[in-house]
């Protein structure tokens, strides 16, 4: 299938590993130039070929730094995927445990950021009629499942993909949520990650956590998600063979969510 993407320029937002990372390589794979900002540029990244930015997107300078240099570097912003996100380093706490700061935190990265973001590279998305994909989280329709403040900053994350898929729909571009269930990624990399918090939990080691989670969970293909299949449903909803899907909100989690 030519999913017309040769040529065009996108921005991905944490992009040195994980969902990103996937992401910049499945992109990249298609012919598309790309440029890569995290916080922190690691090797894998660097190797994917792409335009790396270093940037702090928890701050509007660090925003305002990373499309300045898209421009200069790519010359206009046709697509953007807003996948920078907080969460490996929660504690699994509850509500009254959880203070201002960490809700200002956990919003700052997990909203914010999009917002940012968006709105320094809209005027250049919207003349060249583009595309963006945020990359929410099923604890958006599943609240329960995460740490209170993260899965609140994830459903405000989706209803911002709804208002800005209204708003400039009209003028061309297109904006779409993705929403992960269970990734097999970094956060279960180390105890001190949330995944290994988590499993701890539990009661349980990380490997016997991923091997036996996906059945406790109700995931029905009985695995986590793997970042490159995350990647390769953002590649497909910037590309013109999707150009109707305007404003939704596609689940990829294996089957977990049950809801109609």
């Amino acid at each position: 299938m030519n999913l017309d993407l040769a040529g065009k320029t996108v921005v991905v937002t944490g992009a040195s590993r994980g969902i990103g990372l996937a992401t910049v390589q499945a992109l990249t794979a298609e012919g598309v130039r790309v440029l890569g900002a995290a916080r922190t540029i690691t090797s894998e990244l660097k190797e994917t070929g792409a335009v790396t930015v270093s940037a702090d997107l928890s701050t509007a300078e660090g925003a305002r730094t990373l499309v300045d240099a898209a421009i200069a570097e790519l010359g206009g912003i046709d697509l953007l995927v807003n996948n920078v996100g907080g969460g490996d380093d929660l504690d699994v706490k509850g509500f009254l445990d959880t203070d201002d700061e960490q809700w200002t935190s956990i919003f700052d990265i997990n909203l914010l950021s999009t917002v940012r973001v968006t709105r320094a590279a809209l005027p250049s998305i919207v003349e060249r009629k583009g595309a963006i994909v945020n990359v929410s989280s099923v604890v958006a329709h599943l609240p329960g499942l995460g740490p209170v403040a993260y899965a609140s900053s994830k459903a405000a994350l989706t209803a911002l993909g709804k208002t800005l898929a209204e708003e400039f729909g009209p003028q061309g571009v297109r904006v779409n949520t993705v929403s992960p269930g269970f990734v097999r990624s970094s956060i279960y990399d180390s105890p001190e990650n949330f995944g290994g918090k988590v499993a701890a939990v539990f009661g349980m080691d990380i490997p016997t956590f991923i091997e036996q989670a996906p059945a406790a969970l109700g995931i029905t293909s009985g695995r986590f998600v793997e970042p490159k299949e995350v990647a390769t449903l953002i590649t497909l909803l910037l590309s013109g063979v999707t150009s109707s899907v305007m404003g939704a909100d596609y689940v990829i989690d294996g089957g977990q969510l049950k809801a109609v």
